[in-house]
């Protein structure tokens, strides 16, 4: 953002102060709303000496213009401002004097007092560009802000959270209503920073179009405009054939539900034809649970799993389909790796690995690099822990780098599932996905996503679309069962059952 904004004044020749008088005026919008008639109503707006604190001296000037009562505080010496900030000073100070110095211990008593009579309370202390903690004397004033319980709007950022990351070192304002502009931010997505930002606004502050749209930007949200692009509606005259067959390679003695819920999966999310080739003693079990589903008997091992004796059927399997999901139940054990190794050596088609797919990757993940075909992972933090020989919180200090490292080393689409599923491509796009809930953190979640994407793939999208459409739908489904029934009871076969129609309500839409 910092970059976009300097080019908006070098390259398109808009002043940076006309910049901050829009980010004040979409702010002031938001606080009339809150406000309701402004007139006789107390607002506080303390200023810090950054760009970000100028955003604050002109929502200042244009509430005390609709008739508000507004005390501003200031957090530095007004000679310590930037440029713009300190024109906007100069205007405001010609049009009030309660304008307040609030750079020592004892003006926080001003402070305390003010706050404990307003009706909306303004934080333009810090914008996007702080990193770590807030100093002592600064985190003492936003700790009167969140003891004042009353609204706060935060301008672009709560003061505390990193813009880069959504990491808070101490403390950090709880915003009522947050006012962000241009393009969101990563910490107003990702938690903690999201619970302390209270309703996001993202504001259009005339920022070109080009700008925000340029290639560079590596980031990305996935929204219900993106997957609706994705999305196309069946055509009259088509066939089974059409929407594509989705091979699922797993099961094993105790764990053919997961076959059972990624091979629903697909099926609910469109594809033509499912079949699942798994152990031949169970199989009674799957067509028993799914009779919509075609199953393909494979020798087992006596612990009843997939044998090697079974790599020609699957090699006669992956000549008929569209798609691969590889692991789903398929469970931990020595024939798993020359496996996967056969269909990732053999097979001309897209490969999706799950679950213990992923786990028979362990110590050979140079097998990635070898293969001609698409290849998408969809691994938990766990997974992706041990794939890359680091820790569970290593994988979640920071997701967005740590999936867009890994999928450009291994030339993969990742999907690091979880709070927050994140997409990476081998070019170093990320994706942060926004549905979902925490009743998702059930058994068989993850085999319904692989389901979906896999799905999505025989039907013709690319695997990276079909990544972020399926994470998206996959959440979506998830949201609306919690709150048909609950999040706390909500299992794997509730995102099924409600998939065909929270893709109905997007194709309707379209």
């Amino acid at each position: 953002m910092k970059e976009i904004d300097r080019r908006a004044s070098s390259d398109f020749a808009i002043p940076s102060i006309v910049l901050m008088e829009n980010a004040g005026i979409r702010t002031v919008e938001i606080a009339d709303d809150l406000l309701g008639d402004p007139q006789e109503k107390s607002v506080v707006v303390i200023a810090g000496k950054g760009n970000n604190g100028g955003d604050g001296l002109v929502i200042a000037r244009h509430l005390i213009n609709s008739g508000a009562s507004v005390t501003t505080f200031l957090m530095s010496d007004a000679g310590a401002l930037t440029p713009d900030s300190y024109t906007n000073y100069q205007i405001l100070s010609k049009m009030t004097e309660d304008i307040y110095p609030l750079c020592k211990e004892e003006d926080l008593d001003k402070l305390m007092t003010t706050v404990l009579t307003a009706d909306l309370l303004i934080d333009a202390m810090y914008g996007i560009g702080l990193k770590g903690s807030l100093n002592e004397f600064d985190s003492a004033i936003v700790k009167i802000i969140n003891w004042s319980n009353v609204p706060v709007i935060a301008v672009d950022i709560p003061s505390g959270v990193e813009a880069d990351t959504g990491k808070v070192h101490g403390e950090a304002v709880i915003a009522s209503h947050t006012v962000t502009f241009a393009l969101p931010k990563i910490g107003l997505i990702l938690e903690p920073g999201k619970n302390y930002a209270g309703t996001l606004s993202v504001a259009d502050i005339s920022i070109p179009a080009q700008l925000l749209q340029d290639s560079n930007l590596q980031n990305n949200l996935i929204d219900e405009f993106m997957v609706k692009s994705m999305i196309k509606p069946r055509l009259p005259e088509s066939h089974k054939g059409t929407y594509g067959h989705v091979l699922v390679l797993g099961g094993s003695q105790g764990l053919t539900g997961a076959v059972i819920m990624a091979s629903h999966a697909a099926l609910r999310s469109g594809a033509g034809t499912v079949t699942a080739a798994l152990p031949e003693s169970l199989v009674p079990a799957v067509t028993a649970g799914l009779v919509e589903v075609m199953t393909a008997p494979l020798p087992e091992t006596r612990q009843a799993a997939i044998a090697i004796e079974a790599l020609p059927a699957i090699g006669n399997l992956l000549g008929t389909a569209s798609v691969c999901t590889v692991g789903p139940g398929m469970s931990r054990y020595p024939e798993a790796n020359a496996i996967l190794r056969f269909v990732l050596e053999s097979s001309g088609i897209p490969v999706v690995i799950d679950a213990d797919g992923l786990n028979a990757l362990e110590g050979d993940i140079a097998v990635l690099k070898d293969r001609q075909i698409p290849v998408v992972l969809t691994p938990h933090p766990g997974e992706m822990a041990r794939l890359t020989g680091t820790t569970i919180d290593e994988v979640q200090s920071n997701r967005i780098e740590f999936a867009r490292e890994y999928a450009r080393q291994w030339g993969v689409t990742l999907v690091l599932k979880g709070n927050k599923t994140v997409i990476a491509n081998s070019s170093g796009d990320t994706y942060v996905n926004i549905t979902g809930n925490p009743g998702m953190a059930t058994a068989g979640s993850g085999d319904v996503l692989c389901g979906i994407i896999s799905g999505l793939i025989a039907q013709g999208l690319k695997p990276q679309d079909a990544a972020i459409a399926g994470v998206y739908l996959h959440g979506l489904a998830g949201d609306q069962a919690a709150e048909l029934i609950g999040a706390r009871g909500l299992v794997a076969g509730d995102l099924i059952n409600n998939l065909p129609g929270v893709m109905a309500r997007l194709e309707i839409t379209c």
